[in-house]
């Protein structure tokens, strides 16, 4: 038999649909259902190499997760990362296809609905259920015509649809019962019911307002859910999660780590594993913002657009705090494109982030880069230069070379990554997922001051995903659910 299908969307973006949709997959995985993650079409920078060789959005790798199964290409068919103000490289089911501006690519959608449903139905085929999760909010009516992400393809593949509102946030009567109201009539008919989301103290007090949505908007509810105090233990996808993080850091950590957020910020996740561990203080640092003169370690993450981020980098002045850090002795870290900025130059002769030229890097390697149109997608394993082994994963253009990487900072499978510069205080590497690798993340903390790690990260998201589920199975008509999906 085919599968059924439940769709989640939102009155707007960061209500919770991605952890809704993990949640209920680790639910009903446990219920005994094959359950199947799904997002038409994500818009992220923050994304995981699948186990068919490609890319989607980190949200789906953890739900794919939740539902215990490898992430495929096929559970988010578009995604869409951002690479300006207005522009996207578009990949297309683990692939990239290209790149569009933003009003350029409502005219591209249309085309790539093949691809979605083919996707769609693939994943159908595997599956008991499949969880789809919309995007942004359901009530963009001026984006409505070409949708491919929330009533585009749910009326396209004919799936049940569940509203999610934010009332932490505020004011979640008045967007349920307006997305009501806005959206077209054929739409409305696909809606099943809708949930409130992240609700804080004493239900009782809201018992009027869920039935004032239900008479207005003619949905039936399937719950109140309340705020869960362990999301912060989940990976997040939207960058927009940076803003809500304490920027001074945990007080009173004894390694002290700092990292600079620049505008086309990718792969952030790596920072999660750091900041779980309680005697690190890491430090997010945006313009305006001093390195700290107790800093033990400057990481530079990823970027989606490493030569734009390296002109911010620039513009707020934290070259010259990492130099002044890197003097009194400090470690520095790059990983991926923050390791392409350690380095002398690099080189973008064929425009493939933008304009073709070189710029010149911060100069703390002894190594250039090269911008290539091809791309690294690999899961790797393999051990650093003194000894300790790790697993994670390569997402990445361009190659790096010179004399520092004489000095690797890893070996993968018999090749070299990275470099190292010669008093070891700097280092740089392609590899992410580095920091939760517990024996890798350890070594470092040995390092930096000393401290000891006794944390199990992976087994924290484990642990958090059951929590997720059991908080969804005591608060939420689960059953109802299931019912309504087709």
């Amino acid at each position: 038999m085919t599968a059924r299908a439940l769709m989640f969307q939102g009155t707007g973006s960061d209500v919770g649909k991605t952890l809704v949709v993990a949640g209920l997959a680790r639910a009903l995985t446990k219920r005994g259902l094959r359950v199947r993650p799904f997002k038409p079409q994500n818009m992220s920078n923050n994304a995981a190499v699948t186990g068919d060789g490609g890319e989607i959005g980190r949200a789906q790798a953890l739900q794919a997760r939740a539902a215990g199964v490898t992430p495929s290409v096929h559970m988010n068919p578009v995604l869409l990362k951002p690479q300006g103000e207005t522009g996207a490289q578009i990949v297309v089911q683990g692939r990239v296809r290209g790149t569009a501006r933003a009003a350029d690519y409502q005219g591209v959608k249309p085309s790539l609905l093949p691809a979605v449903l083919d996707s769609f139905a693939r994943l159908k085929e595997e599956a008991d259920i499949v969880l789809v999760e919309g995007a942004g909010s359901a009530s963009e009516t001026n984006l409505r015509a070409n949708d491919i992400a929330n009533f585009g393809f749910a009326r396209a593949a004919d799936v049940p649809v569940v509203v999610i509102g934010d009332i932490d946030r505020g004011g979640v009567i008045a967007s349920l019962v307006g997305t009501k109201a806005v959206i077209d009539p054929a739409d409305a008919a696909l809606v099943v019911g809708f949930l409130v989301n992240r609700f804080r103290g004493d239900p009782a007090l809201f018992v009027d307002g869920i039935n004032e949505i239900a008479r207005r908007t003619g949905w039936a509810s399937f719950g109140l859910l309340p705020h869960f105090a362990d999301a912060n233990r989940l990976p997040a996808e939207d960058a927009l999660a940076l803003t809500g993080k304490d920027r001074r850091g945990r007080a009173g950590g004894r390694v002290k780590v700092a990292v600079p957020i620049l505008p086309h910020i990718s792969n952030f996740d790596d920072l999660d594993p750091l900041e779980a561990e309680p005697d690190v203080a890491l430090t997010r640092l945006w313009p305006g913002m001093p390195v700290p003169g107790d800093t033990d370690l400057v990481l530079l993450v990823g970027s989606k657009s490493t030569i734009a981020d390296l002109a911010a980098l620039r513009a707020a002045g934290f070259d010259v705090d990492i130099a002044a850090h890197r003097r009194r002795g400090g470690f520095v870290l790059g990983l991926c494109g923050g390791y392409q900025m350690l380095g002398r130059t690099i080189d973008d002769p064929d425009g493939v982030e933008g304009q073709a030229g070189r710029v010149k890097g911060l100069g703390l390697l002894e190594v250039d880069t090269r911008l290539t149109g091809e791309k690294a997608l690999v899961e790797v394993r393999g051990d650093t230069a003194d000894g300790v082994s790790f697993h994670g994963y390569e997402m990445h253009i361009g190659v790096t070379a010179g004399p520092d990487a004489a000095r690797p900072f890893a070996a993968i499978a018999g090749r070299a990554d990275g470099a190292t510069a010669p008093d070891g205080r700097v280092a740089g590497t392609y590899v992410h997922g580095l920091f939760a690798d517990d024996r890798q993340r350890a070594a470092w903390l040995e390092r930096l001051g000393g401290a000891a790690s006794g944390l199990d990260y992976e087994g924290g998201v484990e642990a958090a995903l059951d929590g997720l589920a059991d908080h969804m199975e005591a608060h939420l008509d689960i059953d109802g659910l299931i019912k309504n999906a087709r």
